[in-house]
């Protein structure tokens, strides 16, 4: 048995149940305490937050399932696992709703009772680990953590911080890779229902005869292949927040179904009748114009009013080219980690690449060029060859020169070719000089390409 949860409670109103019990688990490696009953096991718990509880169901004073829900208040994460000597299905579905991890039929299997408790405490760890994570999470997606350095961008960033407090329904809208799931997750991850799931839908990823499901989930038998109750997504995000991503393409049918949900909060399942009440907050997204979409009856227009009760614009990186050498920095530093390739940065032309380009596709475009460009160097820095070809600046590369002739060697056998590499040596650093160490001016000036210039830099040592 691990040691990473020392410490137990035993719970029996029996001292010699109490008593076998406390042995057990000390030779596993726990440091027990016990209690008589309810009461005591309440009181116990506070003061020692024990890791795990094996506690009786039916005891003076508080019974097992009262005390549950008493230690269910102090800590939510402690592996409680009850012990019955009535084997009532209703007694330990209860115990199961009211939050015990399992529960164990007396007289019980001693091997049995530890493989329980194993697993009890594994789960335990797993929630543990989750929690680190969704520390970290929220954590990465503060909004002081976002990488900008565009005052536009900070103006959007102050609005999330503003928004993220309320309960508003949001809707991020433009274009392509710009980052509106980013502004969805900083919204959520800095809002009250941080600690709630953050649940993600690509609407136009999602056939349209199974979005319904998908968004509100369906009983046993709705459909052929439905041959269990799944909940939906709006369920799955309960008291946390649902984006919807893509949110123009959904059907006509589909918005009208969504319209109610938000002004109703409940819903039913597809093939169900029973209302399901939800506590879900909804961050739609779209690159789609939805008031253009309305006046041709694309797009309901009481949802779109429904939906823009605050609206956030993402800024295109085109109209943040304060950003590019930012955010190109942090994709190599990223993406040369992931591949374990000892790139350290971007040449100057490199980057003036970068920053000359238009960006139709925005920050996903970026990310992509550079991981290529990570992929493809042979180098610490990133030349212009290493990234993709629509952002190569070519009209500023001079074509490859023919390939010198052999040049016989002189009589007496000194060869010509060590006299040339001398005067072409010298040439180089003079008219690298000359261009104040710019290599691209230095490679047009010579007649060379970029590349050509950057061999014969290494052949004949000049810095």
């Amino acid at each position: 048995m691990t040691s990473a949860f020392p410490t137990a409670l035993v719970v029996d109103d029996d001292e010699a149940i109490r008593q076998m019990l406390a042995a057990v688990l000390s030779r596993e490696g726990f440091a027990v305490t016990t209690a008589a009953d309810g009461v005591e096991a309440v009181a116990a718990f506070a003061a020692q937050r024990p890791a795990l509880v094996l506690m009786d169901i039916r005891m003076p004073r508080m019974t097992g399932l009262q005390a549950l829900a008493e230690i269910r208040k102090i800590d939510r994460a402690t592996a409680v696992i009850l012990m019955t000597a009535y084997a009532e299905v209703e007694t330990a579905v209860q115990a199961i709703k009211d939050g015990a991890f399992d529960y164990i039929i007396k007289p019980f299997d001693i091997a049995e009772l530890l493989l329980l408790v194993g697993r009890a405490l594994q789960m335990r760890s797993l929630r543990d680990d989750i929690a680190v994570l969704h520390r970290e999470l929220s954590a990465s997606y503060r909004t002081d953590r976002i990488l900008t350095a565009s005052p536009r961008m900070a103006e959007l960033l102050q609005t999330i911080a503003k928004v993220a407090k309320s309960t508003a329904t949001v809707l991020v809208t433009g274009e392509s890779g710009t980052g509106k799931e980013l502004v969805a997750a900083a919204i959520h991850y800095n809002s009250p229902r941080a600690a709630g799931p953050f649940v993600k839908v690509n609407c136009a990823a999602v056939p349209e005869g199974l979005l319904e499901s998908e968004f509100f989930g369906h009983e046993k038998g709705a459909f052929t292949g439905a041959a269990a109750r799944r909940r939906g997504r709006f369920e799955q995000a309960e008291h946390g927040t649902l984006f919807l991503d893509e949110i123009g393409d959904i059907s006509p049918s589909l918005q009208v179904k969504l319209l109610r949900v938000l002004q109703e909060r409940e819903f039913e399942r597809v093939g169900g009748a029973d209302l399901v009440r939800i506590d879900t907050r909804v961050i739609v997204a779209t690159n789609k114009n939805l008031e253009e979409m309305v006046r041709q009856g694309q797009f309901r227009q009481d949802l779109y009013f429904r939906l823009n009760v605050v609206t956030l614009r993402t800024v295109p990186l085109r109209e943040r080219p304060e950003d590019i050498r930012l955010l190109a920095s942090h994709f190599l530093q990223r993406f040369a980690a992931e591949n374990q390739i000892d790139v350290t940065g971007f040449d100057d032309q490199a980057m003036a690449c970068l920053m000359a380009h238009h960006w139709p596709g925005n920050i996903r475009e970026l990310s992509n060029a550079v991981e290529r460009a990570v992929v493809m160097s042979t180098g610490q820095l990133i030349f212009c060859e290493d990234l993709p070809e629509q952002l190569a600046c070519r009209g500023e590369d001079a074509a490859e020169v023919a390939p010198e002739p052999d040049v016989p060697p002189m009589a007496g056998g000194t060869p010509l070719r060590d006299q040339v590499s001398r005067f072409e040596a010298r040439v180089v650093a003079e008219t690298l000089a000359r261009n104040g160490g710019n290599r691209m001016r230095t490679a047009q000036d010579l007649g060379i390409s970029r590349r050509s210039l950057l061999y014969k830099l290494q052949e004949y040592g000049i810095s």
